[in-house]
């Protein structure tokens, strides 16, 4: 299968999957993140973390089993992936949905919880050594031996056609949006929603914690590289190399207009998902407030969010600071999260 990813694979997951997902709900945001570098925009919440499974891999996973349902390519093995998170209760999910078998790999060392809602789901939890590497080398002889079908948390086009429905969804309920925040871990989000995003002359932002930089790295790089992981959200903004799917998305149209890349700090990321749930009573990941931590990133921004904001992707600037009336809207993509670290999460300074 091609790795490329166009818009017509995004509307071509968008009647694959409708029915079988939860429509966005979005929301007007109305002085959140005043504290910050948002005040005079008009800012909106896409509150996908109340989609099935609690995150918007839900669409990507629906969307990835059923391509292969429609093409006559799901095995009677199933589907098998590596991931002890919302990637792989997501993949669960859509396959109890299909009436296929799920087979699921985690380190032996995963949190009950998770494998207790994985099975709850009816799939097949297996435990393998104590990492995650070690968890996906099983998964890979699994698939090769049984004939499942592998699967993958977000380097896949049809996995990231689905979550790019979210984009043509949020474009249908706020007419004039001028940008989209995304949070970037592998990029498989991002890469659909900026896919979709450059279709209707939407900005896509990517966010990511500065200690888990993959697609800002991939981006300076010219392609994707390995990177450390140190953050706060590293839970579910942990991947280690972004997608090239994302890295194609995120670069710069011919006119410098298009997708840019800002990073946000781990303190940033702590007070937005505390604002959240402060002013809101939202509770989400701190993956999913990542994105609007880049609303929240008191620093040199490099311009003022108007006509020259045309970044590469390849500056370190931090967060991003929209234009007075700019029409913004902020993915807030998942909460599978433990209400208990709102209270233990670092402080911020």
């Amino acid at each position: 299968m091609r790795q490329q990813l166009g818009y017509d694979d995004i509307k071509a997951a968008a009647e694959r999957i409708a029915g079988h997902v939860r429509p966005v709900t979005v929301a007007p945001a109305e002085g959140l993140g005043d504290s910050g570098d948002a005040k005079g925009a008009e800012l909106w919440l896409a509150l996908e973390y109340l989609q099935h499974t609690g995150s918007f891999k839900a669409r990507g996973a629906q969307n990835f089993l059923r391509a292969h349902r429609e093409a006559g390519t799901l095995p009677d093995a199933g589907v098998t992936i590596a991931s002890g998170g919302n990637a792989g209760l997501a993949c669960a999910w859509a396959a109890l949905r299909q009436g296929v078998r799920a087979t699921v790999f985690l380190p032996a060392n995963a949190p009950q919880v998770k494998v207790a809602r994985l099975r709850s789901y009816g799939a097949d939890v297996r435990l393998v050594g104590t990492e995650y590497a070690e968890a996906l080398a099983a998964c890979e002889e699994f698939a090769a031996s049984s004939g499942a079908l592998a699967s993958h948390a977000y380097d896949h086009p049809l996995i990231a056609a689905g979550a790019g429905t979210l984009m043509e969804e949020i474009h249908a309920r706020v007419p004039g949006l001028d940008t989209v925040l995304v949070a970037v871990g592998g990029g498989g989000l991002f890469a659909g929603v900026a896919t979709a995003a450059r279709q209707h002359g939407i900005r896509a932002v990517a966010v990511e914690p500065e200690h888990s930089r993959a697609l800002h790295a991939a981006l300076a790089a010219g392609r994707p590289v390995d990177v450390t992981v140190d953050s706060v959200a590293g839970d579910s903004l942990g991947a280690r190399r972004a997608t090239a799917l994302a890295v194609d998305a995120a670069r710069p149209d011919g006119d410098g207009t298009g997708a840019r890349s800002v990073l946000v700090p781990d303190e940033a990321i702590v007070r937005a998902r505390r604002e959240l749930w402060e002013d809101r009573r939202i509770l989400v990941e701190h993956g999913a407030a990542t994105a609007l931590a880049a609303l929240l990133a008191n620093g040199d921004n490099g311009d003022n969010g108007t006509s020259d904001n045309t970044g590469t992707g390849t500056d370190d600037t931090y967060g991003y600071r929209p234009a007075d009336g700019e029409k913004v809207c902020v993915i807030l993509c998942g909460a599978n999260t433990d209400p208990a670290t709102l209270s233990t999460s670092p402080a911020p300074r």
